[in-house]
């Protein structure tokens, strides 16, 4: 598709002056129809932090561009605010933007036949679409994250959006006073960026630099300050000459390089969301990929940094510690790692860590040596069970026990349970079920942060167990699992379970199980009706038909 780009079309005489009149509208002159155009894909916006330190950025981007003789050209991609539509209707609308990022990005780049792109995103599913389009388009092009947020305080302890949701939990229980309970929510978020701890937001922009689409040392930079609108200019020099070099998304992106992002995802202990949106990168980019793998590289992977949700420390810390480089040079160092991958930088991973130290520093605790992990293997793994024949995700770090087996609590909304949780109904022992929040169902898969944050305000995440066919926030732990499928709006067995059925969660033997008979779950299946569905018209209505179940990606554009 390169041959047939508008920059090398706009010169070829007559038959172009209707192109070249209307980019002489828009600021070209002479000189820069013979320049390469690069769409800078812009994703800022005002409604969340996330995005709101986006435009700086793209303005160093730009001036860059120009001077490494390019004519960057910008156009606005839109952006959906998980963290304040968590809990309500609006957050099903948040998966479902992942779809649009990457369907908006590929149609400017390719309606206009650019060059190449710069991809500008903060909040989680602007990476992953990002990454989708520029793996569908396969013109060079880099990922610039628009970085994180600098870590909230409160009376000496670091805060993130996730403490103002566990807080919730905590006040709801009589745990915590008034005063705490304001001084969290007015104190959590104190700067533009992105979700501080390894949240879905972080774990993807870190996983890029593994992958070889982001600047090396790029990804955890807080967003106001001056170094990442510095990286945000040497992302643009390095796009350029990439594309001189026309060094495309597909030759970087392999199933090498994904291996090396899931391995990096383990290593920091990574957000559940990571399953679902690399089955959708590989998927985009025509690798072979599927749920398995991860269950592949995990058991390889030790858990190597003590970050939040269930560790100490946030992505600043990370940075200030050695960052993803410095993970890198470890598993490079321990054969989990494949070192000949290409990066946009135009050389291969190995010889951008070659002057990475081997070990990590004495003075700091956020990243452990190979030699004493947090975990001795990776925090995602794979279930399968009568429960969940396609496979589901368990995020298992930072807990007291790895199995539970209770009696059912079943909810076909998220609403429905977090009115439970929230008028104390849940026991310990309890298994929750929330289902018909699952990609067709939900519809779009919205995640369970509120409910599973007020588990853990309450004193519960160790102790209670929760499954569903939607997703988890990056910032959830305890002993929940996800993405079952099938889901239950297609009649998965999860859709049969009854109030106070036995199920059994087994982290160690990977197992989901209904304690139920074939023969009732049969009797139970020939009952069964699907329900309305939630949406008939729209976007929602679109992605209903088209999405797939959540073991290929939930993904719109499969076979």
């Amino acid at each position: 598709m390169a041959d047939n780009r508008r920059s090398r079309l706009i010169t070829q005489g007559v038959a172009r002056s209707p192109n070249r009149a209307m980019l002489r509208a828009v600021g070209f002159k002479d000189g820069d129809f013979d320049k390469p155009i690069v769409g800078v894909a812009n994703g800022h916006s005002t409604m969340n932090p996330c995005n709101a330190g986006i435009q700086p950025l793209v303005d160093r981007a730009m001036e860059a561009l120009e001077r490494a003789g390019a004519k960057p050209q910008v156009f606005g991609v839109p952006t959906v605010t998980d963290g304040i539509g968590m809990g309500t209707e609006a957050m099903k609308y948040s998966l479902v933007s992942r779809e649009v990022i990457a369907d908006c990005i590929e149609t400017s780049v390719n309606g206009q036949a650019m060059d190449g792109a710069l991809v500008v995103g903060g909040c989680d599913k602007n990476m992953p679409g990002g990454m989708m389009a520029i793996a569908r388009m396969n013109v060079p092009a880099v990922y610039v994250y628009a970085g994180t947020i600098k870590p909230g305080r409160w009376k000496g302890q670091d805060l993130t959006i996730v403490s103002a949701f566990e807080a919730v939990g905590a006040y709801a229980a009589g745990k915590m006073s008034d005063e705490d309970f304001i001084g969290i929510e007015k104190n959590a978020c104190p700067s533009v960026g992105a979700c501080g701890g390894m949240y879905t937001a972080n774990t993807m922009s870190s996983s890029f630099e593994a992958l070889g689409m982001s600047l090396l040392g790029s990804s955890q930079l807080a967003s106001p300050d001056a170094e990442k609108a510095d990286s945000a200019e040497e992302s643009a020099r390095v796009l350029v000459q990439a594309i001189h070099n026309n060094l495309k998304p597909r030759d970087i992106i392999t199933r090498k390089s994904i291996e090396n992002a899931i391995a990096l995802v383990m290593a920091t202990g990574g957000s559940t969301n990571a399953v679902l949106h690399y089955l959708a990168i590989a998927a985009a980019a025509g690798v072979r990929w599927t749920i398995d793998d991860f269950e592949r590289v995990r058991r390889k992977v030790p858990v190597l940094c003590d970050l939040k949700p269930s560790g100490r420390f946030v992505a600043v810390d990370f940075h200030r510690a050695g960052g993803v480089p410095q993970v890198l040079k470890i598993l490079l160092n321990h054969g989990v790692l494949h070192g000949e991958c290409m990066t946009i930088h135009g050389k291969t991973m190995a010889e951008m860590l070659k002057d990475v130290p081997n070990e990590p520093r004495a003075d700091q605790e956020v990243i452990r040596p190979w030699s004493k992990p947090m975990y001795p293997q990776g925090h995602l793994a794979i279930l399968r069970g009568n429960l969940a024949t396609e496979g589901c995700v368990a995020k298992i770090t930072g807990l007291k026990k790895l199995s539970i087996t209770g009696p059912a609590r079943v909810f076909d909304s998220e609403t429905a349970c977090m009115k439970a949780i929230m008028a104390k109904r849940i026991k310990p022992g309890d298994v929750i079920v929330i289902r018909y929040e699952g990609p067709k169902g939900g519809p779009g898969m919205q995640e369970m942060l509120a409910p599973t944050s007020a588990l853990i305000g309450q004193g519960l995440g160790d102790s209670v167990g929760l499954l569903t066919d939607g997703r988890f926030s990056g910032g959830t732990w305890g002993m929940v699992v996800g993405h079952v499928a099938p889901e239950a709006y297609v009649g998965g067995a999860i859709a049969l379970v009854k109030q106070g059925d036995s199920i059994t969660i087994d982290a160690k033997k990977r197992l989901v199980q209904l304690n139920v008979s074939a023969k009732e779950l049969a009797a139970r299946k020939k009952k069964w009706k699907p329900p309305k569905p939630r949406y008939t018209k729209g976007v929602m209505a679109k992605y209903m038909r088209l999405v797939s179940t959540a073991s290929k990606g939930a993904i719109t554009d499969g076979d």
